[in-house]
């Protein structure tokens, strides 16, 4: 088991290094919990995520000849980075291994940290033993992500800073993918507010916590399937596992709907640019508003998020809140129908996104076009009403 006295002397060590992220309250999740909701914005910290904390503990806590041989990481992306920078900072060699698949601006970022970035296999779990055979062909020092005691020190100073900041918090707040966060925390808070109830978050298509929690030890789910990258991980972290089952009070899943709209929460209410990993937090508050007991501080683990997998959330965000309609029509094929369509739209006040417009079709009649719209609408009572109107005109809705 960890030791406060751990976390605190990564805190000293980190001093100077990682920033203390604001605290910043929320007054549209407080309405829905019934009482405070602070958020932790560790999507500000250096590299876009809490990850620079613990790689900076383990990496500075090796001896000179392990620093002479370098360092060795995998990552689809915050780990990367987070090495990267304290490599760098700690004048160590690093070379980190990333999926081929990963995100263009996360290898760019981990480059311009200064690490030697591989591109290896198309899931982290083939660029992980890629990573740990080349420290076993080279003797770099291999950092894992979560698996250990220094690594959890270094993430266990958030928890010491949420104390600090919000010293009548009542309820935690975490997400939980291989577990080296919520196990910090939980460390960190647990030390010094036995009474304070830390709960972490896995998104549902990813949960290897519920079934090894169930089991009493690490158990592996297989094609661990989320949007949330940063938590995607398929078994948990032996050391990790052992703090969460003593320390953390209930491991909650969210649906993917979930991660969306908390996602678009976050950029909209708070102004805040958010990754799905590190909007998980304030998913389960969205999902299950009443079941915690405030003042509640929710972790924004992360906000290293592509740009493309933005769009694409914002716009599944919109439509989980019924802000977003897609719908399939037909029509007669003649002069002006499609502007006939469009003007039937504009009388109920949704603004149109995307057109699709298909005439060549073997389900299409020989007089027949078939319209795809994406539409903006201002909420599910909205969606309803632009459906009656289009009904109304005599336009059948595809199912």
């Amino acid at each position: 088991m960890i030791t406060l006295d751990e976390v605190r002397a990564a805190q000293k060590m980190l001093s100077g290094v990682s920033r203390v992220t604001a605290l910043e309250g929320s007054r549209y999740l407080s309405g829905l919990v019934g009482s405070p909701v602070h958020l932790k914005c560790e999507n500000l910290q250096r590299t876009g995520s809490f990850k620079l904390r613990g790689a900076y503990v383990r990496i500075a806590g090796l001896s000179p000849e392990e620093r002479a041989a370098g360092v060795v990481a995998a990552s689809a992306g915050n780990h990367a980075q987070g090495v990267a920078l304290a490599a760098s900072l700690l004048g160590v060699r690093s070379t980190v291994f990333m999926p081929q698949g990963a995100p263009l601006p996360k290898i760019a970022a981990t480059r311009d940290y200064g690490a030697d970035v591989r591109l290896h296999g198309q899931i982290v779990d083939e660029t992980m033993r890629a990573a740990q055979e080349y420290a076993r062909r080279t003797g770099a020092v291999f950092i894992h992500p979560f698996d250990h005691p220094d690594i959890i020190a270094g993430q266990g100073t958030l928890g010491l800073e949420v104390l600090e900041q919000c010293p009548e918090v009542r309820t935690v707040v975490v997400g939980v993918g291989g577990g080296g966060l919520a196990a910090g925390v939980a460390v960190a808070v647990k030390a010094l507010r036995p009474d304070v109830r830390v709960v972490g978050v896995q998104a549902a298509g990813a949960a290897a916590y519920p079934p090894s929690l169930a089991a009493g030890h690490p158990v592996s789910i297989e094609a661990p399937t989320t949007m949330a990258d940063g938590i995607k991980v398929g078994r948990p972290g032996e050391v990790p596992f052992r703090i969460i089952d003593e320390l953390v009070d209930e491991v909650r899943t969210v649906s993917e709907d979930s991660l969306a709209a908390a996602l678009l929460l976050c950029l909209e209410r708070a102004k805040l640019v958010v990754e799905p990993a590190g909007a998980c937090s304030v998913a389960a508050l969205l999902a299950e508003p009443k079941s915690f007991e405030g003042p509640v501080v929710a972790v924004l683990s992360g906000g290293n998020v592509d740009p493309l997998l933005m769009q694409r959330i914002l716009r599944h965000g919109m439509a989980a809140a019924g802000r977003y309609l897609s719908l399939r029509l037909r029509l007669t094929d003649r002069p002006g129908a499609l502007a006939t369509l469009l003007a039937a739209l504009t009388t109920v006040d949704a603004n149109v996104l995307d057109v699709g417009h298909v005439r060549t079709d073997p389900r299409l009649g020989l007089t027949e076009a078939e319209v795809e719209l994406h539409l903006e609408t201002k909420g599910p009572e909205h969606c309803e009403e632009v459906r009656e109107a289009l009904r109304e005109a005599g336009y059948r809705v595809l199912p």
